[in-house]
C-alpha cells in the first residue's frame, strides 16, 4: 500500500476515496455486520484461546524442517481443535460454563409460599395468532402477539403490518394499526375498539432501514455494537398515554464464556415516513434507550412484560447449579432440573403469569412475571421440583419456591397432558390437544392450592398450526390430587366453587378437615340454607319414592282384579 501511495498523485486520490467509500460503508451498514460484532463478542475468549494456540503451534511448525514433526504438529492442531468441538459443543461443555455464569450472577430469593395467580387468561398463544389472522387482509399480517399491562389490564398487544410476501408494501407501506384484546376474555374480538389506528414508519416486517432490528442497531453507539442486540418488540402504552414501540434488548456480560442478560429497552416513538424521518434512520437510527437502571423511571416500564425470554429461560436453567458447579454432571445430578418443553405445544415455557404478591413477606412486586415449572433431568421422572418467577419487567431478581426440597410430591407439566386425555375419553384427542399448562394459584379449603390450568386447542390434520376454538375447553389439574376440573370459561368467578364441590370431600377425608376450615369464609346461614335445602330434597324425595309405591300397589291390585276377571269367564 505505501508503494502504491507513493507512485503519484493519481493513486493517492484513489486511496483517499477509497478509504472514504470503505468508511461510509462501515458507518451505513453496521447493521449488516453488528451480528459479526457479536460473534466475536459471544465467543471471545475461545477466538483469543485459539488464535494463541495458532499463533504458538504455527512458529513451532515453521522452525521444523522435518517431515515427520510437520505432519505430527499438523494433527496435534486437528486434535486439538476436534477435542474442542466434540466436549465444547457436541457435549454441551460450552453452554454448561455459559449457563453456570448465568447462575452466579442471579439475584436469588428462595419464597416460602406461592403467590397467589389473578387476571388468569383464556386463550392460548397461537389461538391468538389463528383469531388475528381471521381479521385482516391477504396482504397484511400480525406481529408476535405479546402479552402486556395496557392501563390496568393485561392485554395482547400486536401490529397489523405487511406482509413479509408483499416486498412493494414493505417498501412503501407504514404499520397503521394495532390490534389490543383482553387476555381475560374467552371470546376476544378483534373490531371496534380493540383495533388501534396508529401510524410507525419503523415495523418488524418492514424493508430496508425502516426495519426494527435494522433501525435499533443503528441507534447503537460504538460499544454497544458488540453488546447489545434486540429481541422481542411490544406495543403498549407510555406514561403519557400514547401508543409506542418497546423492542427488549439483550446484553452480554462477561469475558469467561460471556452470558446474555437483560440489556434495557430502546423505545421507538410513532410517526409518519418523511424525508426527516429517512436521513434519521439511515445516519443515527431510531428510539431512545433506557438502559436497566433507569427503567424504574418510567412507571409504564415497571410491573411491565419487556424480558426477552431467551434471557429468563436460561435463567430457570441455571437453577441446576442449586446443588453445586459438578451436580448437573451425568453421576451426580441430585438437585439437577430442566424446563419440560411439550411436543405438542407450539408456545413453551415461559408463561407470561400475573401473580398477586400481597399479604406475602418477601418485597416482590404484584404484576406480570415469566413462570417456569421446572423438573428433573430424567424423561421418565416428571414431578415438579421448582416454580420460578422471573419478574417480567427486567428486575434483577429471581423468585423460586423449592417443591422438591418440601416434599410435596407434586406431578409436572409434563404429567399433565394424559391426565385431561384420560379425564375426557370421548373426545377426538386426534384434533384436539391440551397446551399451555400455566399455573391457578388459589387459597381454597384453608390453604393455597397450585393448580395448573389448559386450554383445549384445536388443530386440523393438515395443519401446522393450532386453529383456535370459539368456545375454548378449560381443565384445571390439582397437582397434588391429580384430578382434572373442566371450568367454564365464560364465568371465571365461578372457578373455584366448581373446585370445591368436586374436590371438597375429599380434601376434608384426605387432610381431616372440619367444615370450617373446608369452607373458612362461609357463614353459618349459608351452611344452614344448605342443610335445609339438602333436608328438602330428601323431604321430596322420600315423598316422590311413596307416591310411586302406592301407584305401583293400586296398578298391581288393579292388574289381579282383571285376572280374576277373566279367569271366571272362561270358568
Amino acid at each position: 500500500m505505501k508503494a502504491y501511495w507513493q507512485k503519484g498523485g493519481k493513486q493517492k486520490r484513489i486511496v483517499i476515496i477509497g478509504a472514504i467509500v470503505i468508511l461510509l460503508l462501515l458507518f451505513f451498514l453496521r447493521d449488516d455486520y453488528q451480528p459479526a460484532l457479536l460473534f466475536l463478542r459471544k465467543y471471545i475468549f475461545i477466538l483469543i484461546l485459539s488464535g494463541l494456540f495458532l499463533w504458538f503451534i504455527l512458529r513451532k511448525f515453521r522452525a521444523t524442517a522435518a517431515t515427520g514433526k510437520r505432519v505430527f504438529i499438523l494433527l496435534g492442531i486437528v486434535l486439538f481443535f476436534g477435542v474442542g468441538w466434540f466436549i465444547g459443543w457436541k457435549n454441551d461443555m460450552y453452554a454448561y460454563m455459559q449457563t453456570y455464569n448465568v447462575f452466579n450472577n442471579l439475584d436469588l430469593v428462595e419464597i416460602d409460599e406461592l403467590p397467589l395467580t389473578q387476571n388468569e387468561r383464556i386463550q392460548p398463544y397461537n389461538n391468538i395468532v389463528t383469531m388475528a389472522y381471521e381479521s385482516i387482509g391477504e396482504t397484511q399480517e400480525v406481529s408476535p402477539p405479546q402479552l402486556v399491562r395496557v392501563d390496568s389490564t393485561n392485554q395482547w398487544t400486536m401490529a397489523v403490518q405487511p406482509a413479509k410476501e408483499y416486498s412493494w408494501q414493505r417498501m412503501s407501506d407504514n404499520t397503521e394499526e394495532i390490534f389490543a384484546v383482553a387476555s381475560t376474555s374467552p371470546f376476544p374480538r378483534f373490531a371496534d375498539a380493540n383495533r388501534i389506528p396508529v401510524t410507525f414508519a419503523i415495523g418488524e416486517s418492514l424493508a430496508f432501514s425502516r426495519n426494527t432490528y435494522n433501525a435499533v442497531v443503528q441507534r447503537f453507539n460504538f460499544l454497544q455494537l458488540f453488546t447489545l442486540e434486540p429481541s422481542e418488540v411490544f406495543y403498549m402504552k407510555d406514561d403519557s398515554g400514547k401508543w409506542v414501540q418497546v423492542v427488549s434488548l439483550i446484553k452480554w456480560k462477561g469475558f469467561f464464556f460471556p452470558y446474555p442478560s437483560y440489556g434495557g429497552v430502546m423505545i421507538i416513538e410513532p410517526g409518519e415516513h418523511d424525508t426527516s424521518d429517512y436521513i434519521e434512520r439511515i445516519t443515527i437510527g431510531k428510539g431512545t434507550y433506557v438502559s436497566p437502571e433507569e427503567t424504574q423511571k418510567h412507571p409504564f416500564l415497571t410491573r411491565q412484560n419487556t424480558l426477552a425470554e431467551s434471557v429468563s429461560r436460561l435463567q430457570a436453567e441455571s437453577l441446576q447449579f442449586l446443588g453445586g458447579f459438578t451436580d448437573p454432571l451425568p453421576w451426580n445430578m441430585e438437585t439437577a432440573v430442566k424446563i419440560p418443553d411439550l411436543k405438542d405445544d407450539e408456545n413453551q415455557q415461559p408463561f407470561v403469569t400475573d401473580f398477586n404478591f400481597s399479604g406475602m413477606t418477601t418485597d416482590a412486586f404484584s404484576g406480570l412475571y415469566h413462570w417456569f415449572g421446572l423438573e428433573p433431568i430424567g424423561e421418565e421422572r416428571t414431578s415438579l421440583s421448582f416454580s420460578v418467577l422471573i419478574p417480567a419487567d427486567g428486575t434483577d431478581k429471581l423468585y423460586y419456591y423449592n417443591h422438591g426440597a418440601k416434599k410435596e410430591g407434586l406431578a409436572g407439566v409434563s404429567a399433565m397432558p394424559l391426565k385431561v386425555i384420560e379425564s375426557k375419553k370421548e373426545y377426538d384427542w386426534s384434533v384436539n390437544k391440551p397446551v399451555e399448562f400455566r399455573p391457578f394459584i388459589k387459597e381454597i379449603a384453608g390453604r393455597k392450592r397450585l393448580f395448573v390450568i389448559s386450554t383445549i386447542a384445536a388443530k386440523r390434520d393438515d395443519s401446522k398450526k393450532f386453529d383456535g376454538a370459539a368456545t375454548p375447553d378449560l381443565a384445571l389439574v390439582d397437582t397434588e390430587y391429580r384430578d382434572v376440573i373442566w371450568v367454564d370459561a365464560k364465568h371465571p368467578s365461578q372457578w373455584e366453587t366448581q373446585i370445591l364441590a368436586q374436590m371438597g370431600e375429599t380434601w376434608q377425608t384426605s387432610e381431616n378437615l372440619t367444615n370450617e376450615q373446608l369452607y373458612p369464609t362461609r357463614k353459618d346461614i349459608d351452611v344452614a340454607t344448605d342443610s335445609i335445602a339438602i333436608s328438602n330434597e330428601i323431604i321430596e324425595t322420600i315423598s316422590v319414592n311413596k307416591r310411586d309405591s302406592i301407584k305401583n300397589i293400586n296398578r298391581r291390585d288393579s292388574l289381579r282384579a282383571a285376572a280374576q276377571r277373566v279367569l271366571d269367564s272362561l270358568n
